[in-house]
């Protein structure tokens, strides 16, 4: 099957055509990011391979479809940047990676939570510069305090052990709660207790409309003062603006995001020779207590081996039966 792999980096054609092994799919490598506009460049394709920040919007979905693609193999877990509605009425198939290295989010969320308690990031940058004092870097242990998780799939609740194994208390809220998460001494409760009760707040829930901006100004009045809050799921759990009133105001103490709202232009890319449009993401990184990385928590080689291997195998699936090993269709 010949298939239009968009948002190509040097990293997912290695992977990838590892994973194609002896080439059963001819896998073409397009460096742009999947929208309307670049729709085009999958003609003669039947499908296209698609990453988090790609758009396959209802506009998109007909310029594929208009161009005989009929499958679309997305790269990752979340399809939140799809109109299934849309795709479904096109007779396009989407088929996603449910689970890749739920460890690899985890430990990244695990070194944000590290990073800004003992403000590394700082203590590395001073001693580049010959800057041996301590004044500033004063961190708290974990032992002892209070984690909240938010949303225990499989990535949180392998959160949840990491920082059970600190020794620290962990709360969760989640309507399905884990057993794995049970069994490593969670105490589930509702969101509105999770919250007071939190010296750290780590999201790990999926994206919906129910979730949207699920921390806004009233939750974050509900945190402890100088809580610490982590969000390695998606940007659009938090209302940005709110966040940076609660720095401004003390009520969060540490903000650590590996992922923001308004991240499709910009995180993925090589800015570093540009002028960042985006005030509001330029304002959050002039806060001392911020600490952003650019959606890389999932960027370890067993996750990227794992997206690889699933990614060829809904190609594979969709070319024998029509729809791939984990497909994607509206409730």
């Amino acid at each position: 099957m010949r298939v239009a792999v968009f948002s190509t980096k040097p990293y997912d054609e290695a992977f990838l055509r590892k994973a194609n092994g002896d080439g059963d799919h001819e896998l073409l490598f397009l460096e742009p990011r999947l929208n309307a506009g670049t729709a085009p460049l999958a003609e003669s394709c039947e499908a296209v391979c698609a990453f988090v920040n790609d758009d396959l919007g209802a506009e998109t979905l007909q310029a594929l479809a208009a161009h005989g693609v009929s499958f679309a193999a997305l790269r990752s877990a979340g399809f939140n940047h799809v109109d299934l509605r849309a795709a479904a009425a096109l007779g396009i198939a989407v088929a996603r990676v449910p689970d890749y290295s739920p460890h690899a989010v985890a430990e990244h969320c695990a070194a944000l939570v590290l990073a800004l308690n003992r403000k590394t990031h700082r203590a590395y940058n001073r001693v580049r510069e010959h800057n041996f004092a301590l004044t500033g870097l004063l961190g708290f242990d974990l032992h002892g305090r209070t984690v909240g998780v938010v949303g225990t799939g499989k990535i949180g609740a392998c959160f949840a052990r990491i920082m059970a194994g600190f020794g620290c208390r962990v709360l969760a809220s989640d309507p399905f709660p884990s057993e794995a998460a049970l069994a490593a001494g969670v105490e589930y409760t509702d969101l509105e207790d999770l919250l007071p009760a939190s010296d750290i707040v780590s999201l790990h829930c999926p994206l919906t409309p129910e979730t949207h901006h699920l921390i806004d100004a009233e939750r974050i009045a509900l945190m402890r003062p100088g809580v610490m809050l982590v969000n390695t799921s998606r940007g659009a759990l938090v209302d940005t603006a709110a966040v940076i009133d609660g720095l401004k105001s003390g009520r969060i103490g540490h903000l650590g995001l590996d992922v923001y709202e308004e991240e499709d232009e910009l995180f993925f890319e090589d800015l570093s020779d540009q002028v960042i449009g985006d005030d509001v993401f330029d304002r959050l990184n002039a806060f001392p207590n911020v600490l952003i990385t650019g959606h890389q928590a999932f960027f370890t080689v067993e996750a990227i081996e794992a997206i690889a291997a699933t990614t060829i195998a809904n190609l594979t699936a969709f070319a024998w039966t029509g729809a791939g090993v984990y497909p994607v269709a509206l409730d």
